[in-house]
């Protein structure tokens, strides 16, 4: 008897091909974030919470109440985390390319293509499978929290998911958080696609130099007016624009130098492993949850194509002063979109540095993303 109840405590005889598949699926992601260096602040946590979380009886996985990874996983449910995540953002941005070329918005608003497509498409494809596969149909309320995917950025995604859609929030949560540390795979392509060499190799001259005074009053300005114009959006837009006004008012240097070291570091690393902790094999293992990352992969993908075409456009605009290639960071994967640009940038023409640029656009579309998810929210919560 003893031994008997021994064997089925443990997980070994009790494990599914569903389960060994996801946790094969976890080995692959570990690879990329440890081998190939694809952002392993969000791969390696994303794929332990991943794998732990498909192992039988031991209650790792972040539905199993009363386990540890259930209670840290409170902190996304309840949106706790992503307002977080955003204060830690405001207190490394440099937001001067963004001040200094305000034209950098339009990038950035180019860049939000992908979460309208991808919301029009969910709602066209859903409404079509639906008439024959009830599962694979979408409310307006889901095609939004799953098109806002597109804008590349987590704490967004997760923040409308949890007010529009929280029967997705694990699936889209993933998806969000995937594609981008997946941006070094997926970006470069598509940008080669869309740029001639020779717009590939413009050298832009440095941004200009933004005054002490104007960057002090910028989170101000901004986190009024979006209270004011989009309150919904308010949690992530004020708590980034509070980080940034303590980076750049010089007087709380340790609290500054906190959230841009070990708190943002800290949350990412909680945030990554409870995410990875809902890829269940009985959430991701489903025709819904596979139709939503191609959603998302695809809403991503035409955020990258909106704002490269924007970034020809006022490279047309400009006389040729603007490279293209910048485009790729109308997308809000930050700083990773940003250094996409410049190693691809690179890659044509060595003694180029775009990376300042591409913050513009980057910076501008995480503001426009959250402004974008909060009339989601207004509108249809």
């Amino acid at each position: 008897m003893f031994f008997d109840n021994f064997l089925h405590s443990m997980g070994l005889f009790e494990i599914s091909a569903a389960q060994i598949g996801m946790i094969l699926l976890s080995f692959i992601l570990a690879y990329l974030g440890i081998k190939k260096k694809y952002e392993p602040l969000l791969l390696i946590p994303i794929s332990f919470g991943m794998m732990i979380a498909n192992i039988p009886i031991a209650g790792l996985s972040a539905y199993d109440e009363g386990g540890l990874l259930y209670y840290l996983y409170q902190g996304i449910k309840l949106g706790i985390y992503p307002p977080m995540i955003f204060l830690c953002l405001g207190a490394m941005t440099d937001f001067s390319p963004l001040i200094a070329n305000p034209k950098y918005w339009l990038i950035g608003i180019g860049g939000q293509f992908g979460i309208f497509s991808a919301f029009g498409l969910t709602l066209l494809v859903g409404s079509t499978l639906g008439n024959f596969i009830p599962d694979l149909s979408f409310t307006v309320q889901q095609a939004a929290s799953i098109g806002i995917i597109g804008s590349s950025d987590g704490p967004t995604s997760i923040y409308t998911a949890l007010m529009l859609a929280p029967e997705l929030l694990a699936t889209i949560a993933i998806a969000a958080y995937s594609y981008m540390a997946l941006v070094p795979i997926i970006q470069p392509p598509i940008m080669k696609a869309l740029t001639t060499k020779k717009e590939r190799v413009i050298v832009m001259p440095e941004p200009k130099k933004v005054s002490v005074r104007r960057k002090i009053m910028f989170p101000i300005i901004v986190a009024v007016l979006s209270l004011l114009l989009v309150p919904t959006a308010g949690p992530l837009i004020a708590m980034m624009m509070l980080g940034n006004l303590i980076r750049e008012s010089g007087v709380a240097d340790r609290i500054s130098h906190a959230l841009q070291g070990d708190v943002l570091s800290i949350l990412t690393m909680i945030i990554g492993l409870c995410i990875g902790a809902t890829a269940t094999a009985e959430n991701i293992v489903n025709m819904r949850t596979i139709l939503i990352i191609v959603f998302g992969l695809l809403a991503f993908a035409f955020g990258t194509v909106g704002g490269v075409l924007t970034a020809k456009l006022l490279n047309a605009l400009t006389g040729g002063k603007v490279n293209p290639l910048i485009g790729n960071s109308g997308v809000s994967a930050m700083p990773m979109a940003a250094r996409v640009s410049q190693k691809v940038a690179q890659e044509y023409n060595p003694s180029n540095f775009v990376i300042m640029h591409a913050m513009g656009p980057i910076l501008a579309s995480t503001i426009g993303s959250a402004v974008v998810a909060g009339i989601f929210i207004s509108l249809l919560g």
